[in-house]
């Protein structure tokens, strides 16, 4: 038997947003997550390129006869195809100028799972105890922590707390990051958009996967949002790796759910 992901996801509008703009992508070996922005309901259109994109490169990924390098590269590059879509189709629709979106990606390979990640969408790994956040935010306010001028208390409220300083926009100012982490049969891991952990802290979201079952933890995460008013759309996957002949048929949800 070969392992693969088992993932429970979830993507809701959220209590004040029209519309969401969240996009995933759900299979055996691939999971993401992409939270678009900007333009005229661009957001939904590029977490959509970003999340379709990805999608087609499923099967690629999981062929046996493509060795682990080659799929690292496949990763790396799909940021820029995601980005070339994207510039392309505001070409197309200068009405969606200003769009973009974050993309934070899971590829389950041979011992290890790969993490491409832009933005501040976020992964994080389930010890059984605590979370371990995998991805880095591409933010402001991540810079300003990192330089010792702001503290974690000092960001919660801060009106920059969501300015990107890298995000999939069509302008090629991008430096995608691949990270390599061993992986093995019952780790667990959670993908989120920022709908999430911009309500939620990591203390909050750990005390909530301690105390649910495996199948609830999604729907808890997502009421204990909906239950402090939900101000952005908010997508939750709880993933884990199992062994099992049972394969994911590769399904997105979400925007790009939506609009296919």
């Amino acid at each position: 038997m070969t392992p693969r992901f088992s993932t429970i996801a979830r993507s809701d509008v959220g209590l004040v947003r029209e519309g969401n703009e969240d996009s995933a992508l759900i299979s055996s070996r691939v999971v993401a997550v992409a939270d678009g922005m900007g333009g005229h309901a661009g957001g939904e259109v590029a977490s959509e390129i970003a999340i379709a994109t990805l999608h087609d490169l499923v099967g690629v990924l999981s062929d046996p006869a493509v060795d682990e390098a080659s799929r690292e590269d496949l990763l790396m590059n799909i940021s820029f195809s995601i980005d070339h879509e994207i510039s392309a189709r505001v070409a197309a629709e200068p009405m969606l100028t200003g769009m973009g979106t974050t993309l934070t990606a899971l590829h389950l390979g041979t011992g290890v799972v790969e993490l491409l990640h832009i933005g501040d969408s976020r992964c994080y790994k389930w010890s059984g105890k605590k979370i371990t956040q995998l991805s880095y935010d591409h933010t402001v306010m991540q810079e300003l922590l990192d330089q010792g001028r702001l503290t974690p208390e000092e960001v919660t409220d801060h009106p920059q707390r969501s300015m990107l300083t890298q995000a999939l926009m069509g302008d090629s100012k991008i430096d995608p990051v691949l990270s390599v982490y061993p992986a093995a049969v019952g780790d667990r891991f959670l993908l989120c958009s920022d709908g999430l952990t911009n309500i939620l802290s990591d203390h909050e979201i750990a005390t909530i996967i301690k105390r649910n079952k495996n199948e609830d933890v999604v729907d808890t995460l997502v009421s204990a949002v909906l239950e402090k008013g939900a101000p952005d759309n908010v997508t939750v996957l709880w993933v884990e790796i199992v062994d099992d002949k049972e394969a994911t048929h590769p399904h997105l949800i979400g925007a790009a759910g939506e609009n296919k």
